[in-house]
């Protein structure tokens, strides 16, 4: 009888997702429905890829420009997953997704159904997953968005009071305990008879020893009646074994701060005149991939968050905000010794070229900020700084908050013996093109090329796709589709002529935030990085190509292009001019202009072929937000103006576009051949772009 009970009781499930997918207009097809289980777990999977690259893409689009559509499309495509498989391994991940976005879509849109839908929701994990490791959380939400979001103290004190007792060891028990305090406090508050207001009275002479000691102002009602302090609402991040990419998504512009404490290794960030949205209360953010190993966050007080980065190995890191929506980026890189350098070259260098023998390192990196973090004087024993020592208030960050970019670099620690590191074996080496570097245009020889490092994964950047259009011709053509169709165009002859394997940003009209473009070639640890975008102009005789490269400038033409590529204000590019000035390392630099040298040589020889009166606007270098943080060599090129009539007209011909591939591949690969050769794809890939 147990066994017949299970059986209906899980048939009865089928078709209650059956239903519930018809109801979300997700309809799967026979074919699906007759998969094995492991079928149905690896699609769900997929399916899971796809929800995340969907989400990124709402977090990354201006607030004022969401649509409830937009919402209602990514938490289906997060019920995909565990409708699909519901033992998936993400199963658990994506109800608590879909639940964090019913909060969302409820503060976005000021609907409270939304916030009962999302508790709902929280229940559902519980309930179906009871061996979730996010079933604490989904219960202390629960909480948080009954006094946060609905208003109801009474519910609220209810379902923490339950969280308690359920789970009183946890993690969230102590903040449990705080928030039942605060909401006794205001109980109290509210219940308590309020004074008459004192009759005014004619001042009097009194002594200083007479005068009574001013009231305390209350923080909590100065508070309440305030503005609402603008929430941070999420919290993104990448990570190879050399590089982490940490975005936190903010509603407003914040001042934060920035600090540091070893052993065991920690930064952390405090974000002033912020809470933390009620899905986020709490939570941490398992990572373990490279050198970051854990992100955790919490109210650090009333008005200020905090972000406690669990760190390894760590070199430096560098801090900038980007507006339009609000986000908070923090770039870490990690130590390389002088072997894992070496072992990315597949053939030594020819002894002419040998490095220095001063270290190129030590000269390259860059100064410390003066306004370095002093987190560690702060304290009288650094060991003892705990995580919960740094969450709870007893380790300041800097002296000042501030908004602009901020940049440590910190003296590296003896590296790790090979045994120490364990390291696995590697798989076979592709085939490799090889020969002698050719020093650079200015007859220098970089370390990239002394250590004849070669070209093996390039990764082609469209510009701009989804709402974000770019710029919008006269006739009506739209910048995100002209450089889509140049960027495919220009992978398939990179992979077919000069056997690189070509990552895409997006191969298809989906917006992708800024920072996930340079994340995703840092992650794919790329050897290029070609950004693909179509100039403007008020002026429509303007012609031209040209390409920059990331640095500083003070040219305001250079900087009116970054700008509208940046979507961003002037202001905001201004700002990032001294974190440009950091983080951009002198040999990367030196890169980055001989390959923008080598593709607009190329780009306007091509296209002056048709039409000699192209204009040659040459190299510059500007700070595009597309380009901070890469890794390797970076360029963005501007192919043609679309604002320019006769121009548009021949952007849209097919022939004009292949063209445009065509000379930018023969940049490409001249700049290929002045390295050491290219280390070919040994087998086909499958595509991975957004």
């Amino acid at each position: 009888m147990p066994l017949t009970v299970s059986r209906a009781s899980q048939s009865f499930r089928r078709i209650l997702a059956g239903l519930l997918l018809v109801a979300c207009g997700i309809a799967l097809p026979a074919e699906a429905q007759r998969r094995t289980v492991a079928q149905k777990k690896q699609a769900a999977l997929t399916h899971f890829a796809t929800a995340q690259k969907l989400r990124e893409a709402l977090q990354g689009k201006p607030e004022a420009q969401r649509k409830k559509t937009d919402y209602t499309r990514v938490m289906d495509a997060f019920r995909r997953v565990y409708y699909t498989a519901p033992t998936s391994s993400k199963a658990d991940e994506s109800a608590q997704a879909v639940a964090e976005l019913m909060v969302e879509y409820g503060r976005t849109f000021q609907d409270e159904k939304s916030f009962r839908d999302a508790i709902g929701q929280y229940e559902f994990l519980r309930r179906e997953y009871p061996g979730s490791k996010y079933r604490f959380e989904a219960l202390f939400t629960i909480g948080q968005i009954q006094r946060e979001d609905l208003n109801d103290p009474k519910l609220a004190r209810a379902t923490l009071e339950e969280f308690l007792k359920r789970y009183p060891r946890h993690a969230l028990a102590e903040q449990a305990k705080e928030t039942l305090a605060e909401l006794e406090a205001e109980a109290k508050a509210a219940k308590a008879p309020k004074k008459p207001a004192a009759r005014a009275r004619p001042e009097v002479a009194r002594t200083e020893s007479s005068r009574p000691e001013p009231a305390k102002p209350e923080l909590k009602t100065v508070a309440a009646e305030g503005p609402r302090l603008p929430l941070m609402t999420s919290i993104r991040h990448w990570s190879t074994p050399d590089y982490t990419r940490i975005a936190i998504d903010l509603e407003e512009e914040i001042k934060y701060e920035a600090g540091r404490v070893p052993n065991p290794d920690r930064i952390f960030f405090d974000l002033h005149n912020t809470k933390l949205a009620s899905e986020l209360i709490g939570k941490s953010f398992e990572v373990g991939e490279g050198f970051l190993r854990k992100i955790r966050v919490a109210q650090f007080n009333a008005s200020m968050t905090r972000v406690v980065l669990e760190v390894d190995e760590v070199a430096e890191y560098s801090v900038f905000l980007l507006p339009n929506p609000y986000r908070l980026i923090i770039d870490i890189h990690g130590k390389q010794d002088q072997k894992t350098v070496m072992a990315k070259a597949s053939e030594p260098p020819a002894p002419a070229a040998a490095p220095p023998t001063d270290t190129p390192k030590e000269e390259t990196r860059p100064k410390p900020a003066e306004n370095k973090p002093d987190a560690t004087r702060e304290l009288t024993d650094a060991g003892a700084a705990t995580n919960s020592e740094l969450i709870s208030r007893k380790v300041r960050a800097t002296s000042e908050p501030t908004s602009s970019p901020t940049f440590e670099s910190v003296s590296p620690r003896p590296a790790r013996t090979e045994s120490a590191k364990g390291a696995a074996k590697k798989p076979p080496e592709p085939p490799v093109q090889g020969r002698q570097a050719q020093p650079t245009a200015n007859g220098e020889r970089s370390l990239i090329r002394a250590l004849g490092l070669k070209i093996g994964r390039i990764v082609v950047d469209a510009g701009h796709g989804g709402h974000d259009t770019g710029t919008v011709g006269p006739k009506g053509l739209m910048e995100k589709d002209l450089v889509l169709d140049v960027a495919l165009r220009l992978g398939k002859m990179l992979e077919e002529k000069l056997g690189a394997e070509v990552i895409y940003t997006r191969n298809d009209d989906t917006f992708v935030p800024l920072e996930t473009r340079t994340a995703m070639a840092n992650q794919h640890e790329a050897d290029l990085f070609i950004s693909v975008h179509a100039n403007s102009s008020r002026s429509p005789s303007a012609r031209g190509v040209e390409t920059y490269y990331l640095n500083f400038t003070s040219d305001p033409e250079a900087l009116e292009v970054a700008a509208r590529e940046n979507a961003v204000s002037q202001k905001s590019v201004f700002e990032l001019q001294d974190l440009v000035k950091k983080i951009a390392l002198k040999e990367k630099i030196h890169e980055s202009r001989e390959f923008a040298n080598d593709v607009q040589r190329a780009l306007h020889a091509g296209l002056a072929a048709r039409d000699a009166k192209l204009r040659d606007r040459g190299v510059k270098q500007a700070p595009f937000v597309v380009l901070i943080g890469a890794n390797m060599p970076s360029i963005l090129a501007e192919v043609s103006f679309v604002s320019n009539p006769t121009d548009e007209k021949k952007l849209k011909t097919t022939a004009h576009r292949q063209k445009i591939a065509e000379s930018l591949f023969k940049g490409v690969s001249r700049y290929a051949s002045g390295l050491s050769g290219v280390k070919v794809a040994s087998t086909p890939r499958e595509n991975t772009g957004q």
